[in-house]
């Protein structure tokens, strides 16, 4: 049975004070998460340490960054690496996200090199893919991911390729309040998921696949009935416990 997972972005929000209780206020409700569903929160740089104090030695929630360096160490002013991280500790990170694309100017090959060198120091990848509103429209929407799977993903080896956790966000549905049909993200879940079996065979079918698109308490449940989602990567509903703590509830119970 593959992991269930929700992730939570907190992207640039919260102070660190804000950041601790929301933290405390997720820590405190973990009796709403069904068992075997595992939570992930991943706040701003600034906070990672003192949550980590606050989760402790739980193993639920993980924690993760949301970005590393391309670099292990040396004279790169304003970066953190996957060392780093791992020394807080964090368990994750999330590399890819069409935010650090866009804004950032993250190639497919910055990413390959962000991927190894996460893996190198310990950590596990949340690799993001997925294509903007104009690539869906004109229909190049799994041109765009395959194409985003084969030069990242498809260049590790099977052992790097089993610690990847994939995360499918139609950007046209971040922040938008647009959300895919349950049916476009099954779609492009089982897309990935034979894609990437085309490379690692039936490692592929173990791999988790998060939806990424203005997941809510409203929808989460529809989305995750789907057989090829294997949970969430949330951004704003991340930011309120009750929200978050909903949509992981979202799963079924066994």
């Amino acid at each position: 049975m593959r992991e269930k997972i929700v992730a939570g972005n907190w992207k640039m929000n919260t102070s660190i004070q804000e950041g601790k209780h929301l933290a405390e206020d997720i820590l405190s409700g973990l009796d709403r998460v069904p068992e075997g569903v595992t939570l992930i929160v991943a706040p701003p740089f600034t906070h990672l340490f003192p949550i980590a104090c606050l989760i402790g030695a739980r193993k639920n929630p993980g924690l993760a960054a949301q970005n590393c360096a391309d670099r292990n160490n040396g004279a790169f002013t304003g970066e953190v690496s996957s060392s780093m991280l791992a020394s807080v500790p964090c368990q994750y990170v999330i590399l890819g996200h069409s935010e650090r694309r866009q804004y950032y100017g993250e190639t497919n090959q910055i990413l390959l090199d962000k991927i190894k060198l996460a893996l190198d120091g310990g950590l596990r990848p949340i690799f993001c893919v997925g294509e903007v509103l104009s690539k869906r429209e004109s229909n190049l929407h799994f041109q765009i991911v395959s194409s985003q799977l084969r030069e990242v993903l498809c260049q590790l080896d099977p052992d790097e390729f089993r610690k990847v956790i994939v995360a499918y966000e139609p950007v046209w549905a971040i922040g938008t309040g647009k959300t895919a049909t349950s049916g476009q993200a099954q779609e492009m879940h089982a897309f990935i998921r034979a894609f990437l079996a085309e490379s690692f065979g039936e490692l592929a079918e173990s791999t988790p696949i998060l939806y990424g698109g203005s997941c809510k308490p409203s929808n989460a449940a529809e989305i995750f009935a789907q057989r090829d989602v294997d949970g969430g990567l949330i951004g704003g509903a991340s930011l309120k416990a009750d929200d978050f703590l909903a949509i992981a509830g979202s799963f079924a119970r066994p």
